[in-house]
């Protein structure tokens, strides 16, 4: 989760007073459009010697014994997850002319663009024919959802339409509840599509008396908006915890950090004391200071990073828009046990023009390599988190600085109010997937490049382009070998070759540029 956590360390940092609006004077992007947060990050450490020390437990209880509270625990309210709005993907993203099959909270749905309702539809990802996936399937020329595995069609309310191999002259049997098929409710919303993960009909209207999280710079024209989205190989509970770490920054993304400011000197030993606090906590989630920024966690899925706004000068009146402001905004998806999504969205104020010119898969390539540089670290930990059990994390877990103050909260909320651990209803035996090798653990093809418009075009171009050359290549040394002497001056000749060998060497480059930015790129930090 590292790639978010880089990004939320830009934030999270508590620079001195005088360093705060020195952060925002030079674009985030500017540098180093992917990485620069870090650079935020930088730009306040080295002006001061960093040094790693323990500061009081975040809390006035003892932070390691969660089970001093009992009884509040046994009256707390309970979060109920299936209760809940629950995002989808990035409307960016997701292509009108086909289906897509989504996973989420271990409920398969599909998701697909209804013409002639003009909204998107979320269904059961499962025909009741035969229960085909119905996400491998197509919109017919109707604007129909069809199975592709016997051709059953369905409508935006999930009724069975047509059934090919039903007499058209006998009972209407595509009328029979058992040919629908379940669909959820869905609304749009900062430009994500959400679902209510209950298909039951007293659900319906769910928008009219519980809309999703709302995020006001997302859909405030003054705010640039990129967003991406990548499936990650660990569970929900540690992603969360892990975007809400700014301390680990220094370390597990130490080589980003370099590569982002390099005229900085980045201390592996660069760790300090950082004031963060939980503000309020509730079953609504909680607030954090974390010292000229504000954190907020809205279950089960948003943590959101912003900055207040600052008073002005004495004297001086300022006007809110003219204030540069920053947020840093994670959406998190539990997906199955071992699996999470990861929505993103940093809106800025300035530099909008950025955004425009700059093709949004080159802030992902920087992006994905953030999640890349601890996705390892954190999928085993998730797997000696599940030995010694969820519900003993804050006994073998020793937190004891006010820098896990978020982290601790939130794994109190977890345990408090909603069970420990997301309810997966028994669909689940409890044990996590295997760990796979390496080079598909931190794959980037099938979790970010096929679900990202922009990246899965990136490549395809850029597959082209290496083709290409390679065509230039051998077209020119061919030409030269082939034509008779004293047909074609030396000048020309030399400048075919050079041409043959230029276009061979660029396609080479091209093919390893696009492996280890759209396919695969380890990350070893011993040599960071």
């Amino acid at each position: 989760m590292e790639a978010v956590n880089v990004f939320s360390v830009g934030k999270l940092h508590i620079p001195t007073a005088p360093e705060i609006p020195t952060s925002f004077r030079k674009s985030l992007f500017l540098s180093n459009h992917v990485n620069s947060p870090i650079s935020l990050l930088l730009r306040g450490s080295s002006k001061s010697k960093l040094f790693t020390a323990l500061s009081p437990p975040p809390f006035t209880e003892s932070s390691n014994q969660p089970e001093a509270e009992p009884e509040l625990e046994g009256q707390a309210e309970k979060f109920d997850w299936y209760s809940q709005w629950y995002p989808l993907m990035p409307i960016c993203d997701l292509d009108k002319r086909k289906p897509h099959g989504k996973r989420v909270l271990g409920i398969d749905v599909v998701v697909w663009w209804d013409r002639n309702e003009g909204a998107w539809q979320v269904h059961d990802d499962a025909c009741p024919h035969r229960l085909a996936p119905l996400s491998e399937g197509r919109i017919d020329q109707w604007g129909r959802l069809q199975c592709v595995y016997h051709g059953w069609c369905f409508n935006g309310k999930g009724e069975c339409k047509f059934i090919p191999q039903a007499p058209p002259d006998g009972p209407p049997i595509h009328a029979s509840k058992k040919a629908c098929v379940a669909s959820y409710p869905s609304s749009v919303q900062n430009d994500i599509l959400w679902f209510w993960p209950n298909s039951d009909p007293q659900y319906k209207d769910i928008i009219t008396r519980k809309r999703p999280p709302h995020i006001p710079e997302i859909d405030d024209p003054s705010f640039t908006k990129l967003m991406g989205n990548r499936d990650i190989p660990y569970g929900y509970e540690v992603l969360i915890e892990n975007l809400m770490d700014p301390a680990h920054v220094p370390y597990a993304h130490y080589g980003l950090m370099r590569s982002a400011e390099p005229k900085v000197k980045a201390d592996r030993e660069g760790g300090r004391p950082l004031e963060l606090s939980i503000e309020k906590l509730d079953i609504d989630g909680f607030t954090a200071d974390q010292g000229w920024s504000k954190g907020k966690f809205m279950p089960p899925c948003i943590f959101y990073v912003y900055s207040p706004d600052q008073p002005a000068p004495s004297g001086e009146t300022q006007k809110p828009s003219a204030q540069k402001k920053f947020s840093l905004i994670f959406v998190c998806v539990p997906v199955s046990p071992g699996k999470s999504r990861l929505l993103w969205c940093f809106p800025r104020n300035f530099g909008l023009w950025m955004d425009k010119i700059v093709p949004r898969w080159i802030f992902h390539v920087g992006q994905n390599l953030i999640l890349d540089s601890d996705l390892y670290l954190l999928h085993v930990e998730e797997h000696k988190i599940m030995d010694i059990g969820p519900d003993n994390w804050q006994k073998a877990c020793f937190v004891p600085t006010k820098s896990d103050a978020l982290v601790i909260g939130y794994r109190k909320w977890l345990k408090k109010y909603a069970g420990g651990q997301v309810d997966w209803r028994g669909k689940y035996s409890g044990a996590l997937p295997s760990t796979p090798p390496r080079e598909q653990l931190m794959d980037r093809y099938w979790s970010h490049v096929v679900n990202c418009k922009s990246c899965n075009s990136a490549y395809k171009s850029l597959n082209v382009a290496e083709v290409m050359l390679q065509i230039i290549s051998v077209a020119s040394i061919g030409i030269v070998a082939t034509m008779k002497q004293g047909t074609m001056s030396v000048a020309t000749r030399n400048s075919m070759v050079v041409l043959g060998v230029l276009s061979f060497a660029l396609s080479r480059w091209l093919a390893h540029f696009i492996y280890r930015n759209f396919r695969y790129h380890d990350y070893d930090h011993t040599f960071r």
